[in-house]
């Protein structure tokens, strides 16, 4: 079995070599070990874990792929989940999930870099009753990374349900990429979620940028 692995293993990295060869500077690591675990530990040398899209939020065969939802409470590091069928991620046009959170903070600084080389930037924010403070929060996210050299603009989505006001406003935008902040904690040994993160983590289809 740990020759089959093995064998395995060696495939991988020959196709990471043809992949990465004169192209970018790179580094190969191989753990027998859990997926996600395996990526929890090394993510102290990264700055940023690019993942492939889970299944959803939790769902999968943890012996074989990594949770990207435990990955991103547990690595300390922003993660950029690339959707499925996915063979490029354009950044043209990005989409900000804001709520006033110390992980959306985390998150708007975290994808600077991204948000630098997007033409669209939209801050959002969903409320079933937008007040004077919630323009307030978006136009200050707005003002801070314009001190970054990143244009932005503000929109204020009125909704019932937080979740389905998020999702039509991304539907209609035509994002790229969409940043937001990861809520969750552990309860029981069960990775318990807020409602937008359960929907950005099964929405496999899209590029998700999220800090926790």
């Amino acid at each position: 079995m740990y020759k089959d692995i093995e064998n395995r293993i060696e495939e991988i990295h020959a196709e990471f070599r043809a992949l990465t060869a004169d192209r970018v500077e790179s580094e190969w690591r191989t753990e027998m070990s859990g997926p996600t675990e395996a990526i929890v530990e090394a993510a102290r040398a990264a700055d940023l874990i690019v993942m492939a899209a889970g299944e959803g939020a939790q769902s999968g065969d943890s012996y074989r792929t990594a949770d990207p939802a435990s990955v991103v409470l547990h690595s300390g590091r922003p993660v950029l989940v690339a959707g499925n069928g996915r063979h490029a991620m354009p950044v043209k046009k990005i989409v900000v999930c804001w709520k006033d959170t110390r992980e959306a903070r985390r998150a708007v600084a975290d994808a600077i870099p991204l948000l630098s080389l997007a033409k669209d930037v939209t801050v959002v924010s969903v409320s079933s009753e937008p007040d004077t403070s919630l323009r307030k929060s978006n136009a200050d996210v707005v003002s801070y990374l314009a001190h970054h050299n990143v244009r932005a603009r503000s929109h204020i989505s009125k909704s019932a349900d937080e979740t389905i006001g998020l999702l039509q406003f991304v539907d209609q935008s035509g994002a790229d990429l969409i940043v937001s902040g990861a809520y969750g904690h552990s309860r029981l040994r069960e990775l318990v979620f807020g409602g937008i993160t359960r929907f950005l983590l099964d929405e496999s289809g899209r590029n998700r940028f999220m800090s926790s």
